[in-house]
């Protein structure tokens, strides 16, 4: 029958996206939903991202996963979840005797404190735990090892500064909001650079553009601070307040301003353009984009982007501030969550999971619990990390779809998603803590993250006990940042902590004696190993998050972008097979050419699907980023070649 009357609900976009949006949720007389932004939060505004667009068809999308599968000889078994949680239990219970034989890989595919209940679970049991990270390490580091802590203005500041210099990020893409933020800011007369390889879509939002050679931003920054040292001088204030300013200017000084920048294919204008922007127009902000962290020495260019901007006197004063990530749950309290692990510790590091896997000893890995993570297609070497996967007794993975991880494994628990669950979550740029509102029911069959572990944990022997979803949420939200009850967020949909607007206030920072601290390092560029000389640059999609993407929405073979004057394009003939190949092996491509990019740069837009025929992370070598145990995605060298001069026999087996 058809429903009556219309009815609007207030709810939390969960995706790992910056923006956090608060949303309404409107159900016509049919019974249909569709998806806004709401009006009402400042910083949400009333609108979302394309993103948004897919929600609802993916929560109403017939490949959803409804019943618990069990892998046999001839394929799928669809089982009852009582038959399901008693396996597992069987599984954990043989495994208890070494519980470090347990690995438990949490990801960040929805956010939100309940999303924290798996680490408390696998902790208790003293399973080995994931560290390091697939996103953002070695910049957030950075910022600690600078600041002292990795704090950022209010992102609504944008709008008080004068200049503002987007140093890689792609705004439109990345973040729309930050993305509006920009442009009323140009409108009120500040002035935008954006510093990229090019291949974003910041050109809209610019009034210049520096064009960059992938992965070397540390050595553009430290010739722009030679020469605000030179032409400008350094204010003595700025210096007292930091640490070890001249073994730092004598590290900026061990090469001339023109060599660097030789490196990094920016003339001097392009230079002097880039000083301008943080010496004449103050105060001037700089946002810094996770691309240019994702290289081995990708912390190293975040901390020469922040003491261009910390000598510049740009750091600490209204419209000003460097933004990066802050931690997304800063502002609540978890200390529910934290585990008091009894026996000893192991922890595998998501950049390398393959390699880790497949070397454990003492006890070797036997069973796997994967949350929130498709991590086969989005860790680095997708082939070793099938192969580590594989070698796994018992592997369970809690998803929505039948994903490159899911596709693996023993046994798939399917699980409610957003808007179907109520939760707590905060972002990892505004301030805005925000309770996440049950919408929908999902569908039958699906459950809840805590339904499955709360029942699972019963079944344990000793129990494994877990707290409600009510004590979760009232003890998450009391937090030094907040004062509200969760009847009245539940009732106001948001709450703003109570943080001060601007960071390092007078340029006091949140070392032990409150002053910066300088890199004293800068490493040379690797050179590009023989027959790979373009840098594949694998970036975020405006229009799905990470690999959420609906197999009818993936275009197979991928496209991939290149300059007008990539070297290698006079040799391809683009009416055959193209390959993006990499030592590693090879996949088929089709290349288009996009006016702007760095000849340097091959692009690929993230997330699609190993099974079909993406997932360029096969291509991709696994190791670590200089600090913060990130994963170096944009350090690969690749190739385009028309003929299979590679071992490409991958193609076959995803």
């Amino acid at each position: 029958m058809p429903m009556t009357g219309t009815k609007i609900s207030r709810s939390v976009c969960t995706l790992d996206c910056p923006d956090s949006c608060s949303v309404l949720l409107t159900r016509d007389q049919e019974g249909r939903y569709s998806l806004r932004g709401d009006g009402d939060h400042p910083f949400t505004a009333g609108f979302t991202c394309r993103k948004s667009r897919f929600f609802l068809e993916r929560l109403q999308h017939p490949n959803r996963l409804k019943v618990p599968l069990l892998r046999q000889e001839k394929g799928w078994k669809a089982i009852s979840w009582e038959d399901a949680l008693d396996l597992c239990a069987k599984k954990i219970q043989d495994c208890r005797r070494e519980p470090l034989s347990i690995l438990h890989f949490h990801g960040e595919g929805a956010k939100g404190v309940l999303k924290q209940m798996s680490k408390l679970f696998f902790d208790s049991l003293g399973a080995t735990r994931v560290r390091g990270s697939l996103c953002d390490a070695a910049g957030f580091v950075a910022c600690v090892m600078d600041f002292g802590s990795r704090e950022n203005h209010d992102i609504m500041d944008l709008l008080n500064a004068k200049a503002i210099v987007n140093w890689g990020r792609d705004l439109p893409k990345s973040s729309v909001h930050t993305s509006a933020l920009v442009s009323r800011a140009r409108k009120k007369g500040a002035r935008v650079l954006t510093i990229s390889p090019g291949g974003d879509g910041s050109h809209a939002f610019s009034d210049d553009r520096v064009r960059v050679r992938p992965g070397v931003d540390r050595f553009l920054a430290a010739a722009v601070i030679g020469l605000l040292w030179e032409k400008k001088g350094v204010s003595q204030d700025v210096l007292e307040r930091a640490t070890r300013h001249e073994p730092f200017r004598q590290l900026i000084f061990r090469e001339s301003a023109r060599d660097l920048l030789r490196r990094c294919h920016v003339d001097e204008e392009g230079a002097r353009t880039i000083l301008r922007y943080y010496t004449d127009f103050n105060p001037t902000a700089t946002i810094i984009g996770t691309g240019l962290q994702r290289y081995a020495y990708g912390g190293e260019n975040v901390r020469f982007i922040n003491a261009l901007a910390f000598l510049s006197g740009n750091i600490g004063l209204q419209g000003g501030g460097v933004y990066f990530h802050m931690h997304s749950l800063r502002n609540l309290n978890l200390h529910w969550a934290r585990a008091v692990r009894g026996g000893p510790t192991r922890t595998f590091l998501m950049p390398t999971i393959g390699r880790d896997i497949l070397q454990a000893s003492d006890p070797p890995i036997r069973m796997i619990w994967v949350d929130g993570s498709n991590f086969i297609n989005q860790a680095p070497n997708s082939s070793e990390n099938v192969r580590a996967f594989e070698s796994i007794d018992f592997k369970v993975v809690v998803d929505a779809f039948m994903t490159d991880t899911a596709m693996r494994a023993d046994l798939v628990l399917p699980c409610a998603l957003a808007f179907e669950q109520e939760d707590v979550e905060a972002s990892y740029m505004h301030d805005y803590v925000q309770h996440v509102n049950k919408v929908l029911d999902p569908p039958e069959g699906a459950r809840t993250d805590h339904w499955i572990l709360r029942e699972l944990g019963s079944l344990l022997d000793p129990p494994v006990h877990i707290p409600h979803v009510e004590d979760c949420l009232r003890r998450s939200i009391d937090a030094p940042f907040l004062n509200v009850t969760l009847e009245e967020l539940r009732e106001k949909g948001f709450v703003r902590a109570i943080r001060p607007s601007v960071a390092y206030k007078g340029m006091v920072f949140d070392h032990p004696d409150g002053k910066y601290r300088f890199p004293q390092a800068l490493h040379e560029e690797p050179e590009a190993p023989e027959g790979f000389p373009y840098r594949l640059l694998t970036l975020i999609r405006g229009d799905a998050m990470h690999s959420q993407i609906l197999e009818e929405n993936q275009v197979i073979p991928p496209v991939v972008w290149v300059a007008p004057d990539h070297p290698g394009l006079p040799h391809l003939d683009l009416d055959e097979d193209v390959r993006l190949v990499s030592p590693l092996g090879s996949m088929r491509v089709k290349v288009e050419v996009m006016e702007g990019l760095h000849p340097e740069v091959i692009l690929y837009r993230r997330g699609d699907w190993m099974k079909l025929g993406g997932g360029a992370n096969r291509l991709i070598e696994s190791g670590l980023t200089d600090i913060g145990r990130g994963a170096p995605f944009y350090h690969q060298r690749v190739r385009l070649e028309n003929n299979r001069k590679v071992d490409d026999s991958m193609d076959g087996h995803f």
